[in-house]
């Protein structure tokens, strides 16, 4: 299960890095959509890479995961949340949908329920 959740964990970061480093314009449009401040969007891009960041560091240092995995969750609860609340097409839904049940897995992992 841990070669799983290392897995999983560089994924995630990967994934959050690329929407938010690469893809920034994209993430610039979709925040004024939402009607949401510039300054929650760099709130929000700092705790997504600093988390992708700890999910890494938890391959060596497994503490780190659950704490990671579950606020990584969170944020992604929030991110269905504002696709609900300008009614976003199911397809705008699906990139954090799918981060949402890794982060889920990962935490299910490192707590051991999984």
């Amino acid at each position: 299960m841990n070669l799983l959740s290392d897995i999983l964990q560089v994924i995630l970061a990967l994934s959050v890095i690329y929407v938010w480093v690469f893809r920034f314009d994209n993430i610039v449009l979709e925040f004024k959509q939402y009607g949401l401040s510039d300054l929650t969007r760099s709130f929000v891009g700092a705790s997504k890479i600093s988390l992708s960041t700890l999910l890494v560091a938890g391959i060596w240092f497994p503490p780190l995961v659950l704490m990671s995995s579950i606020l990584m969750a969170f944020l992604m609860i929030c991110a269905q949340i504002a696709h609900f609340k300008v009614k976003n097409p199911w397809r705008k839904h699906l990139p954090s949908l799918a981060l949402l049940i890794i982060s889920i897995i990962i935490a299910g992992i490192a707590a051991k329920i999984i």
